[in-house]
């Protein structure tokens, strides 16, 4: 008899997944058509672009489509896959602090509060999606970024900006067909991201 496999590791509670290159990272974020569309087109964020607003980046794309309804939110209505440097995803993280305060992680909430006020990053963990968006038991990477962050993410960390709209919709028209094998073809290929030592210690539980 063949020997079996043996089990799969089960998936860790709080991993980066992304679909990512030796020198990049992409990010989903969604958009009005005045925003979104120029963005796309020109490979950068136009002056519309609010500078001086938190602004959140998310690896994942089932979490993006969770989050925009598949592209279809009013102001969500334009789909962008944002390509940046891994430089400065890991500059983001390394500055980054937890959203909220944790016990046992922060030293005290008045600790978590000082922090918060400094970081130009702040992360989230949320629960990753599956293609009916319902909740999975592991969480995604959601990263906020403000004041020199943002500037930086939109002046120095971009690459390429891409509108995948039509992705979106192609997938979700599959997914209600009851079609999974091929909405899960068109999804990007996200993989856990090789985090260099230290990268997530200020911001995973």
């Amino acid at each position: 008899m063949p020997t079996p496999l043996p089990p799969a590791d089960p998936e860790p509670a709080r991993r980066v997944r992304a679909l990512h290159t030796a020198t990049t990272v992409t990010v989903y974020q969604a958009y009005p058509p005045e925003i979104g569309l120029p963005a796309a087109r020109d490979g950068r964020f136009p002056a519309a672009w609010k500078r001086d607003r938190m602004t959140w980046i998310k690896p994942s794309f089932l979490w993006m489509m969770y989050r925009s309804g598949w592209g279809t939110k009013e102001g969500q209505e334009t789909v962008l896959a944002v390509e940046i440097t891994r430089e400065g995803f890991e500059w983001a993280l390394r500055h980054a602090c937890l959203s909220h305060y944790e016990r046992g992680f922060h030293p005290d909430r008045a600790a978590w509060q000082r922090e918060l006020r400094r970081a130009p990053a702040r992360v989230q963990w949320d629960p990753e999606r599956d293609l009916r968006l319902a909740p999975l038991p592991y969480r995604s990477l959601q990263l906020g970024l403000a004041g020199e962050a943002a500037g930086r993410y939109a002046d120095e960390w971009t690459v390429s900006v891409r509108d995948v709209t039509g992705l979106a919709h192609e997938a979700h028209a599959l997914v209600r067909a009851d079609d999974l094998p091929a909405a899960a073809r068109l999804l990007p290929q996200e993989t856990p991201y090789p985090e260099p030592p230290g990268l997530l210690n200020r911001v995973r539980p």
